[in-house]
């Protein structure tokens, strides 16, 4: 992805709420190849906001190159992942500063629906 200097809404959303039923968020995240330690510390200040949502599932960040990293985090239903959007992790996105500052581009947020899950991990 290209790195982008100038000023950026710091997060964009796609996709629909659609029926209600199991849903998640996919989000995309490019961090400027000088502030990857500042997007990890961010993914940690969002993880622990989400601990204490008792509507947001299971959680991961994720990295995928030296500066591409993801959230993908389930919640039960849309209300659900409405009350993430309005709590603490939803304040760090808003923080258009702090983006800009460590991201090349808006983090982009995609709405999703969980059609198939396996819910925890089998023991070996």
């Amino acid at each position: 992805m290209t790195q982008h200097n100038e000023p950026h809404a710091g997060v964009v959303m796609t996709g629909r709420d659609g029926e209600d039923g199991t849903k998640a968020f996919y989000i995309h995240i490019e961090a400027k190849p000088d502030k990857v330690a500042e997007v990890r510390q961010m993914l940690a200040d969002i993880l622990g906001h989400v601990e204490g949502e008792p509507a947001t599932g299971p959680w991961y960040g994720v990295q995928s190159s030296p500066t591409t990293f993801a959230i993908f985090e389930v919640f039960p239903d849309i209300v659900g992942r409405q009350a993430h959007v309005d709590g603490g992790g939803g304040d760090i996105f808003r923080d258009v500063e702090r983006m800009n500052d460590i991201l090349a581009a808006p983090a982009h947020v995609q709405k999703v629906d969980v059609l198939l899950s396996k819910q925890v991990f089998t023991a070996q």
